[in-house]
């Protein structure tokens, strides 16, 4: 009977073992709070093991040697890590709300050093290491009001005590596990700060991954605790990772794609180096395909369209290496690694280039293929909850166009009154460019209201966050409606006819009964603009604007050009052909608290609607190097007469 009793006791933890091992194959993850004890309990107590594994570390040095462009980035490491030795470790001094620039540099300094230790077995590195822990160790705290903050400072802590563990005498490594649990780990269990969990921005994707690996870096010694935390991120980060749905692309944009999906990548690849599985979070929809969206967001003049609260320039990521090779897309690494050789290049000659994880680099990087070709499309749309649409002329022609048009609504996280807005590069200029976000610290520190997306909220004085700023319509000089939420309505892929249509009408609430947006792309590299508005009130003034870097030629005619070093592109108006182009200095603030905008100006012209309400306005791009238009083609059917091969917008 006995023997009976311990075999179906055994049957019985085998098949809830079973059962536990394929529900994690499924999406959202299902998993125990018994079976991550269990797998904790089990997990080889030894370091390294957050990210990678101790013989790839210890045989960094001579993995570098295989591929010049990993070794000029060890190079850089070593460059940059032997400056850190002389310099002072963080202090906790707050820059307006935030120590997130602290926790931040805290991270770049632990990866390099350790790194370097690895490079070199020179326990030089390790020393100038712990020295910098144990200062942010000592802090009062890592600012859980800023929860940001103390989920960055936690990670760097993580990595530097589970890197060189084996380096660190046992005092050390208690002052600063202590730290890990005490200041990091624990805080949303012991504390206030917790309402972070659930969000469904970058916030939920940086705030678990950071205490995720602090866990895990402690787990032999805060084995429940671990688990709880662990529990708590595969329950929560699903609802942050739903914004890669369905087409991987990301609502906050470029620059926060960078942002969330760096510390998305840390958990699922510290999940799985210890314990082995990623418990499905790789299965989240949309997420085999986000390792493309930068280089799609990408356009030929190596700027991103850095629509809502982002910047324009590209810069290197280690997390792209990563999701190339998970997912077999080498052509995803495009310009890749001429942008890190680039950056390797400036840290040899004494210029300023970050390097905040590229040490994570040499862990994800493959040999480069040979003969990769470009499998992204031409037309690519987000769908999601901030629709984008992305449209190309050509992967391989150095003149190509590109097009970025936004949808959404400015009350998304991060937004701005963009609807419609758009950007655009041929000949390898950024002709209509995104001025980007605005400061946050100088706005808050004149305690204006920032965060709020209401109608009447201090946002929307911003000139670069209001419709004012950016490459749309302005009515009667109003603002968009910043609850309305507008909608690509019809998208084509045909290389023939690249275009989308957004429908703009509820962020021109009250202002007129409908309003569209088309966009299409030429054969010839030309690029059509056309906005359909009716319902308009008689004598409303409607304003079309483009900001540009370009130079304009002669104004006050239906057709203007822009110059640009020896390019050009050329602007005409083609309905109504009556009005004529006026240059608005977008240099000088609007007001006190805008950040200037030097180099820029705006392209614009206005209309008045006449007694029917209904107004169409035309535009037509010609780069220089398009050599014979075929507009004329194209102009008389635009938005009347679609092409057969146009999609409806799901």
């Amino acid at each position: 009977m006995k023997t009976l009793t311990l075999i179906l006791a055994f049957l019985a933890t085998s098949l809830v073992a079973i059962y536990s091992r394929a529900e994690e194959t499924g999406y959202p993850p299902k998993v125990s709070r018994e079976d991550l004890e269990h797998r904790i309990k089990e997990m080889p107590h030894g370091h390294p093991r957050l990210l990678t594994t101790r013989d790839q570390l210890t045989n960094l040095s001579k993995s570098v040697d295989t591929d010049p462009l990993r070794r000029a980035l060890a190079d850089s490491i070593l460059l940059e890590a032997d400056k850190l030795l002389s310099t002072s470790p963080v202090e906790r001094k707050l820059i307006g709300r935030r120590l997130l620039d602290k926790s931040r540099a805290c991270l770049e300094r632990v990866l390099l050093l350790s790194t370097a230790y690895y490079l070199t077995n020179d326990k030089k590195y390790v020393d100038r290491c712990r020295e910098e822990m144990l200062a942010a160790a000592h802090f009062s705290d890592w600012h859980p009001d800023h929860f940001l903050d103390t989920a960055e400072m936690t990670c760097a802590l993580a990595i530097g005590y589970d890197w060189l563990y084996d380096q660190l005498d046992e005092p050390t490594r208690k002052e600063i596990r202590e730290a890990i649990v005490q200041k990091g780990v624990r805080i949303p269990y012991d504390t206030k700060h917790n309402a972070w969990q659930r969000m469904t921005n970058n916030w939920g994707q940086v705030c678990h991954g950071g205490l995720t690996l602090g866990a895990l870096a402690v787990a032999e010694d805060e084995p429940e605790l671990a688990a709880h935390t662990i529990d708590d991120s595969l329950k929560n980060v699903v609802l942050a990772m739903a914004a890669y749905a369905p087409n991987g692309g990301y609502p906050e944009g470029p620059g926060y794609w960078s942002y969330g999906t760096s510390y998305n990548v840390l958990l699922i690849a510290a999940l799985e180096s210890a314990l082995g599985t990623d418990f499905g979070l790789t299965k989240a929809p949309g997420f085999d395909h986000t390792g493309e969206f930068p280089a799609l967001a990408c356009g030929p003049s190596g700027l991103f369209f850095n629509y809502a609260d982002g910047g324009e320039h590209r810069g290197p990521e280690s997390i792209r290496f990563w999701f190339a090779d998970r997912y077999h897309h080498p052509d995803w690494l495009r310009n890749e690694r001429d942008l890190w050789q680039q950056t390797a290049d400036n840290i040899k000659a004494g210029r300023p280039a970050g390097l905040h994880f590229a040490p994570l680099a040499l862990l994800w990087m493959q040999p480069p293929a040979d003969d990769v070709k470009p499998e992204m499309p031409l037309a690519w749309q987000s769908k999601g909850t901030v629709p984008i649409v992305l449209l190309r002329s050509s992967w391989d022609d150095a003149n190509a166009t590109f097009v970025g048009l936004k949808a959404g609504s400015p009350a998304g996280n991060h937004g701005h009154m963009d609807a419609g807005s758009f950007v655009l590069d041929s000949d390898g200029v950024r002709w209509a460019s995104d001025l980007g976000m605005e400061d946050y610290n100088a706005i808050e520190q004149r305690h204006m209201n920032l965060w709020s997306s209401a109608q009447d909220s201090d946002r929307w004085t911003i000139f670069r966050l209001s419709n004012f700023g950016h490459n749309t319509l302005v009515i009667d000089d109003q603002l968009q409606h910043a609850a309305g939420n507008t909608a690509i309505t019809q998208f084509s892929d045909d290389p023939k006819h690249l275009f989308a249509i957004v429908d703009l009408t509820p962020v021109y609430k009250d202002q007129v009964k409908s309003a569209r947006r088309g966009i299409m792309v030429l054969p010839t590299r030309e690029v059509l603009i056309r906005d359909e508005l009716h319902g308009l009130k008689p004598g409303s003034k409607v304003r079309w604007q483009m900001i540009t870097h370009g130079t304009p030629d002669e104004l006050g005619k239906p057709q203007v050009t822009l110059h640009e070093h020896d390019k050009q592109l050329k602007l005409t108006l083609t309905k109504p052909e009556t009005y004529t182009w006026t240059q608005i200095d977008t240099e000088k603030r609007r007001h006190e608290w805008d950040t200037p905008n030097p180099g820029t100006r705006m392209i614009a012209c206005e209309a008045i609607a006449p007694d029917s309400g209904e107004l169409t306005l035309g535009v037509l791009a010609t780069p220089g190097s398009c050599e014979k238009s075929v507009a004329k083609d194209f102009i008389p059917k635009w938005l009347n007469e679609l092409p057969t091969t146009q999609k409806e917008s799901q």
